[in-house]
């Protein structure tokens, strides 16, 4: 039986990383792997353990068809490693960190994905990216108003999207997580 991938998006501050990190033990334990992606963003900046790599690096592993997945997003290049193909294939479920923008794409080349929308109270959202200092008090709010859009669009749109809130403690996020992908395991 082939393995399943699970897509996990949110807005940049829902706090997707650090569940990510909290959970990583407990998914490996029941045979999930997480995907490291790959960014046209320095190892130096701040934020998750992704490998960076230049835009001319990322380019060229885009012309090998090195990834399963990529897309460029808010001035940065994405990409997931091809590997995950062998990892479904061998019946692993494999756990990437996505792109609400890139989800139809990612529909379309793996049919059967699970997709879990990481959420997280506006008010709560609008703190964290204020702590992170990567933008303007006027980005950040524009950046909450697209947000609230699209998750009120892709709900509307996608029925099979699964909600996960994110406002409380982390340890209750990683239950919420690991319970979803419980419920919505394939039957046999």
């Amino acid at each position: 039986m082939a393995g399943r991938l699970i897509y996990l998006i949110g807005p940049s501050g829902s706090g997707k990383d650090s569940l990510l990190d909290a959970a990583r033990t407990r998914l490996a334990e029941r045979g999930c792997r997480i995907v490291r992606r790959i960014i046209t963003r320095s190892a130096e900046a701040v934020g998750e353990a992704a490998l960076g790599v230049s835009a001319r690096q990322f380019a060229d592993m885009e012309a090998r068809d090195a990834f399963a997945l990529s897309w460029h997003a808010n001035g940065l290049s994405y990409g997931i490693p091809r590997e995950i193909d062998d990892w479904l294939a061998a019946g692993q479920d494999v756990l990437v960190n996505g792109s609400r923008g890139h989800l139809q794409n990612t529909h379309l080349r793996y049919p059967d994905v699970l997709v879990l929308l990481l959420s997280v109270d506006q008010a709560v959202l609008r703190e964290r990216l204020l702590k992170r200092g990567r933008e303007s008090v006027s980005e950040i709010d524009q950046r909450l108003a697209r947000n609230a859009r699209f998750n009120e669009q892709l709900l509307a749109e996608d029925s099979a999207v699964h909600l996960l809130d994110n406002s409380g403690p982390l340890e209750l996020t990683v239950e919420r997580l690991l319970a979803c992908i419980n419920e919505q395991a394939p039957r046999a």
